[in-house]
């Protein structure tokens, strides 16, 4: 088994009710819009910041685990960031990075009824946003094994 698919095998077993994941869909998108709105305040040179930073960072990651995911995950992270910058707004990005873990929270506690996967393993903050990119694509893999109980 590769190493994504024993994470996504392990992120998916604490995220396999739909309330749980729309949640996650939402929560995920707000995180990264609003980290990136923080880190679009940082100039590193140029036109490029500390978020342009960060993405590559994530890439690389990514890049190392599955190379056609990981392209998926910069499109998603680039349109982010476009938005984040189109914003203009650290409040917003504060506003939208905590309603963000707010909605984590509530899959957890309301639909899921356990812990986030990131309390026993922080590679799963990372992990997150690659699953909900491959779930939007219908990747094969990031469901494999994972049953949809109803909310």
């Amino acid at each position: 088994m590769r190493r994504i698919d024993a994470l996504f095998a392990d992120y998916g077993a604490s995220h396999s009710v739909r309330g749980n994941l729309l949640c996650h869909a939402a929560g995920i998108t707000l995180i990264v819009f609003g980290l990136l709105s923080f880190l679009a305040r940082v100039p590193i040179a140029g036109v490029w910041t500390a978020s342009e930073l960060l993405i590559v960072l994530a890439f690389g990651f990514y890049s190392a685990l599955d190379f056609p995911l990981a392209l998926a995950v910069l499109g998603y992270a680039s349109i982010l960031d476009v938005a984040a910058r189109a914003a203009g707004s650290w409040p917003l990005g504060l506003a939208a990075f905590a309603a963000g873990w707010v909605l984590q929270g509530i899959g957890h506690a309301v639909y899921e009824k356990n812990r986030p996967a990131f309390l026993r393993n922080l590679v799963h903050l990372l992990v997150g946003p690659a699953y909900l990119v491959a779930e939007a694509l219908g990747i094969r893999r990031a469901t494999a094994g994972v049953s949809r109980r109803s909310s």
